[in-house]
């Protein structure tokens, strides 16, 4: 008959896992008692390796068969394994045994989420609430519940409940940020963060997202206090420079945010975004040995980042070498095919080489992603009106203000064309339509005719509405 050894809590975990697996390797059979076993659990989990730490439960479970705990970490072992059957069936057995454990209505709660059966989650999740003493992570479960059916203004409900309880849960912090941006409610957001940062100052990830609010509201001084305060209370916070870094781009001040960018790379790995966006950088300051340099760099780490091609291709055409600029156009465009910016550089390099053929094409792509697009369809049209094709010209520009009613510019240059084409009194109907627009505007028409300066009837009706 084999010996039994029993092993009690006050074992050093350490020893639990030592004596167990020399259990094991033995084929012997010792009693542990039921902490020491919640501990050899634990230690398998935190090795991440949930098939042992199944097995231990399996053990644990023969010697305790009155212990819930044990099916309630089998369940969750099972989760992990993507064994929902099991798992289901683990968590009835538990509750027969202990009905009050609110881990088994969170289990099952994460369950029935994942299997998008919301109502049953929130049922189990409710369940939890009433029987758990600490419940912050159960409110933040309840509020990803009501994100994944689209109700946010409930989640958001659930959110502020759970930080109520714990000041100190990030994930909560960040959902927050998450369902006001989706919402496009940052005027609010702003007021939250701000309210939590009067209780809780040292939160560095209410700086951070109280910084990202102002930067959607285009409040680019703002959101760089707050990005500073952030990097003050967590100077290794790589995330809050390159936050401020963009900032500092939409203030235009590129040379402070190439010094901000580099100084992610003090605190994690350089990463193909942040190269590409100093990239850019040195392309706005027209350093563009600089800025391609970076582009390169951005590309060899993530060939499939199409703006670093196109950021190559943009140096290329500053310095005039525009076949190889639109070689890396192309390359940018085969990423994101329905990029209008891109096609928008194809067609001005392909003028630019006097393809005009295929830069009217590229136009034509570019004004169908985006109608809104005024200088493309300028563009486009100045493509048909220089090789004589007048009346493809003032078809575009009808399209174009179909778009477009508000820009004046297009009623410009449709008096332009009209005039050129001979079509007096229509030509004199959009001048109409464009002073009405905007008179100030008007240079337009003399930039593309300089000879209807000395257009009588034309001065006077300008003078009529520019006086």
């Amino acid at each position: 008959m084999e010996e039994e050894f029993e092993f009690g809590f006050t074992e050093d975990p350490k020893f639990s896992v030592e004596r167990y697996e020399e259990m094991i390797r033995n084929h012997d059979q010792y009693f542990f008692d039921a902490q020491a076993f919640e501990n050899i659990i634990d230690y398998y989990i935190e090795k991440n390796d949930p098939a042992k730490a199944l097995q231990v439960s399996e053990y644990a479970r023969n010697q305790h068969p009155f212990a819930a705990v044990f099916l309630i970490k089998q369940a969750q072992l099972l989760v992990v394994t993507n064994r929902s059957v099991e798992a289901f069936d683990a968590l009835d057995k538990a509750a027969m045994l202990e009905a009050s454990d609110p881990d088994i209505y969170l289990i099952r709660g994460n369950l029935y989420e994942s299997m998008e059966r919301f109502d049953e989650a929130l049922e189990n999740y409710e369940k939890a609430l009433s029987l758990a003493e600490e419940t912050d992570e159960i409110l933040l479960h309840i509020a990803y519940v009501h994100q994944n059916m689209g109700d946010y203004n409930t989640a958001i409900g659930f959110l502020k409940e759970c930080l109520k309880q714990n000041m100190e849960n990030q994930d909560a912090l960040y959902e927050l940020a998450f369902c006001y941006d989706v919402m496009d409610n940052q005027e609010e957001s702003v007021q939250f963060y701000q309210q939590y940062i009067d209780n809780e100052p040292y939160s560095y990830a209410a700086w951070y997202n109280l910084g990202n609010a102002f930067t959607k509201l285009s409040l680019f001084e703002k959101a760089i206090d707050a990005y500073d305060y952030a990097i003050l209370i967590k100077d290794s916070f790589a995330s809050a420079y390159f936050n401020k870094g963009n900032a500092l781009v939409n203030l235009e001040k590129y040379a402070e945010a190439i010094e901000v960018y580099r100084q992610t790379f003090e605190y994690e790995q350089p990463n193909a975004d942040t190269y590409c966006a100093i990239g850019e950088c040195y392309e706005k300051l027209e350093q563009m040995d600089d800025a391609r340099a970076f582009y390169k760099k951005s590309v060899k780490m993530d060939p499939k980042l199409a703006d670093a091609w196109f950021g190559i291709g943009v140096t290329l055409d500053f310095e005039e070498r525009y076949f190889e600029a639109l070689h890396f156009y192309k390359k940018a465009l085969d990423l994101d095919i329905a990029n209008a910016d891109y096609w928008f550089a194809i067609a001005d390099a392909e003028y630019k080489l006097k393809h005009l053929a295929e830069s009217e094409q590229a136009y034509e792509k570019v004004v169908e992603l985006n109608p809104l697009d005024i200088d493309a369809w300028l563009d486009y049209s100045s493509i048909l009106y220089e090789q004589d094709r007048l009346v493809d010209a003032i078809e575009v520009m009808s399209q174009a203000i179909k778009n477009n009613p508000e820009a004046a510019e297009l009623y410009y240059r449709m008096v332009a064309y009209l005039f050129a084409k001979g079509d007096y009194n229509e030509a004199l109907n959009h001048l109409e339509l464009a002073l009405t627009s905007d008179p100030e505007k008007h240079y337009i028409l003399y930039d593309y005719l300089p000879q209807l300066q000395k257009n009588k009837v034309i001065v006077d009706i300008i003078n009529r509405y520019t006086r």
